[in-house]
């Protein structure tokens, strides 16, 4: 077996995410499907949700109609409000632990309406 002279990269997990569509990088996907955001309909909605997540509670806010930027902004200031930690993904902000009853209060605040969904 010889070496290579270059010592090429053989195998690598480090394509990042995909579309299965046109099997392009996200951020250069050729193709318009699936990207999109449901529409707003003017109903900020609070979840709590343990699935997929080993038991472990998180709250997630949707139905915010503010671009990516101003979704950060906007977890930023609510993860600061509950002293918990959080992300955005896929156009939802996902708050740790159940605090629906803080963030009620605040995002009503902010002039949205605001409803509890799930359970």
């Amino acid at each position: 077996m010889k070496k290579q002279k270059n010592g090429g990269l053989v195998y690598s997990t480090e394509g990042g995410k995909t579309c299965p569509e046109c099997q392009q990088p996200i951020d250069k996907c050729r193709c318009t499907k699936g990207h999109t955001r449901p529409a707003f309909d003017g109903v900020v909605r609070l979840l709590r949700e343990t699935k997929g997540r080993k038991g472990k509670g998180v709250t997630l806010i949707t139905g915010v109609d503010l671009d990516d930027k101003g979704l950060k902004k906007l977890a930023k200031i609510l993860k600061q409000k509950c002293g918990s930690g959080g992300s955005v993904k896929n156009g939802v902000i996902e708050i740790q632990g159940d605090h629906r009853d803080v963030l009620e209060t605040q995002i009503a605040g902010l002039g949205y309406r605001v409803k509890r969904a799930g359970g």
